[in-house]
């Protein structure tokens, strides 16, 4: 199916978010759309899938009028949508999620539980999609939640499926083996819509790149045209892909964490007993004020709980942290604030922002008890609300006022309000933890740039990211996280070959382990005593891969193996004798089957 949209045009009070809009999607392509958060590529999306009403415009279906008032009129008219926000109900099984609203029903109109399965196990074995039907969906990583709505898409027949920022929250590993779906859906003669502000991502991908800029269409261009020039395109000016910045020049110690043992907060069997997941293991590092740490490793190795744990918001097994000469281990995250931390967090809507808040509200919600912004317990609302604007106009947030809520932004001007927040007082210490998540090139060149201005500034940093340019264009150092512990620093010219070996555990033995010499942290793989004693009767470790259990009810194909990445059935029982590792939960396999560190993640 061939669809076209002609002069699309939505407005939002005095905002226009699509200005006459033209587009064509191809049968049997991959057209990605490109441009900064707030360029408006969701909000027409949303339109052709039903969600908002057009304000002008029409779209042609293989040359005829196709009028979509509601998602309903698009599936029918067989387009699919998959959310960046995933509409799953997490503990609806993967089969009910797939075919809720569409449910397959025997005399009676009891669900038919078997047929379900069996449509979603034929989907996903077509595509390649590898997921277990049975399983709770809120218990699936991130990157098989999105195969998830991928299959809700395919079960209704969808020809044109569009994906809406579909990697912001995947591994590297995961983001490969979504562009292996997406190509074998090209294949099958479907046409994708790829939503994306990545340019490598685009570039690898599509086969048509179309770049919106504040509501209008500026350009389409092939996959071979260069970085710079859809960057250009993207922000309307040339845009430094690599923040310029000078040597560091460390000072005091400000940050000192010996020996730091956290929790998750998940429980992990052990036997017939049941110990708390240890996430960070007998860590210790130092980071001085003038300089930038960058933690880097596999997503799920520690990172975030180390940031939560150093922002007192997962409680220390033992171990200390200091910040400077004063202990706060044991200290409040409000006490944390007011001593001197900003605290960027991973997920901004559930950790960094209150969506239904104004804009204002939300760029105080650190300091607004103390001068200037109260007087007691009165709030100040006028100097409230005129700082509130400064650091609109500061930090370009780009929102119709400072009263609209904040959730009405897009993640690159929630982002903003976040940092205009944490770095628009004098912090000691900033705590980023994926600060850049879902931003496009304009917003990541303005981050880093601020970022690397408060280490000018004299605050240490600490930069957890998942993505290794921004590791290398950050940090003076790097300290690499492999379960829960450093595996080695390294300076910030190390080669990715050696990169990836440590995020993999493997340290060799003639290279020095720290980039400062008077660090606490010796490790080497292997060299971590276990986090749990021993259950009792076990004699030695066991395989961290048990077989897969079979489905209740429904007996696997014969000669069918089982899929990796798939958790066991709620219930099940290791296989007798194989008890877990002490102090660990089992590894699960990478969605492509080959590396079960790519993927491993905090349970839940």
């Amino acid at each position: 199916m061939n669809l076209e949209l002609q002069g699309i045009t939505k407005r939002f009070g005095s905002l226009v978010a699509n200005d006459h809009i033209d587009l064509s999607i191809a049968t049997g392509t991959i057209h990605a759309l490109l441009g900064e958060n707030g360029a408006g590529k969701t909000t027409l999306m949303n339109i052709l899938y039903g969600l908002t009403q057009p304000d002008e415009g029409t779209i042609l279906a293989d040359g005829q009028p196709l009028t979509i008032h509601s998602p309903k009129n698009a599936i029918a008219a067989r387009i699919g949508m998959v959310h960046q926000h995933f509409m799953l109900v997490p503990v609806f099984t993967v089969a009910e999620n797939v075919t809720l609203g569409d449910e397959e029903t025997r005399p009676l109109g009891l669900l038919d539980r078997r047929r379900m399965r069996r449509k979603v196990r034929e989907l996903s074995e077509r595509y390649g999609l590898r997921v277990d039907p049975d399983a709770l969906t809120g218990d699936l990583p991130v990157g098989v939640q999105q195969r998830v709505e991928i299959l809700k898409a395919l079960v209704r027949d969808a020809q044109v499926l569009i994906l809406d920022e579909p990697t912001a929250v995947l591994t590297p590993g995961e983001t490969e083996d979504l562009f292996r779906i997406m190509r074998e859906l090209r294949e099958s003669g479907r046409a994708i819509v790829f939503i994306s502000h990545k340019l490598k991502e685009v570039q690898a991908i599509a086969d048509t790149i179309t770049v919106l800029r504040r509501g209008r269409v500026v350009g389409e261009r092939p996959p071979a045209t260069s970085e710079d020039e859809l960057a250009a395109l993207m922000v309307g000016r040339s845009v430094q892909l690599r923040v310029a910045k000078t040597i560091a020049k460390p000072g005091r110690v400000v940050l000192e964490v010996r020996d730091l043992v956290v929790a998750s907060g998940a429980s992990v069997a052990v036997g017939a007993e049941e110990h708390a997941h240890v996430a960070v293991n007998g860590l210790s590092f130092r980071v001085r004020a003038g300089e930038i740490v960058g933690v880097a490793g596999v997503q799920g190795n520690g990172q975030t709980e180390l940031c939560e744990a150093l922002m007192g918001l997962l409680p220390v097994t033992s171990g200390s942290v200091r910040l400077e000469d004063r202990d706060i281990t044991g200290a409040a995250p409000r006490d944390r604030l007011r001593a001197g931390i900003g605290y960027i967090p991973e997920d901004r809507q559930q950790d960094g922002l209150v969506g239904p808040f104004p804009v204002y509200e939300n760029l105080v919600l650190d300091t607004y008890n103390r001068p200037p912004f109260a007087s007691g317990p009165a709030l100040k609302l006028d100097v409230i609300r005129t700082t509130a604007e400064q650091r609109v106009a500061e930090f370009d947030i780009r929102a119709q006022s400072i009263s609209v809520p904040v959730e009405t932004l897009s993640g690159g001007n929630q982002q903003k309000v976040i940092l205009a927040r944490e770095v628009g007082r004098d912090v000691k210490l900033l705590l980023a933890s994926q600060p850049t998540r879902g931003l496009d090139v304009g917003s990541i060149e303005f981050v880093h740039r601020r970022i690397i201005e408060e280490r000018d500034k004299g605050a240490a940093v600490v930069l957890v990211s998942s993505e290794l340019d921004e590791i290398y264009a950050l940090s003076d150092r790097i300290g690499i996280m492999y379960e829960g512990r450093f595996t080695g620093f390294r300076p910030p010219d190390v080669p990715v070959e050696e990169l990836g070996l440590l995020m993999a555990g493997i340290v060799g033995a003639d290279v020095p382990e720290s980039g400062e010499t008077d660090s606490p942290e010796r490790t080497s793989r292997g060299a971590a005593a276990p986090a749990e004693p021993d259950p009792p009767g076990a004699t030695g470790p066991a395989d961290p891969e048990p077989p897969e259990p079979p489905e209740p009810g429904e007996p696997p194909e014969p000669g069918e193996p089982p899929e990796p990445g798939e958790p066991p059935e709620p219930g099940e029982p290791p296989e007798p004798g194989e008890p877990p590792e002490p102090g660990e939960p089992p590894e699960r396999a990478g969605p492509d089957g080959d590396d079960p560190t790519r993927t491993l993640r905090k349970p839940t």
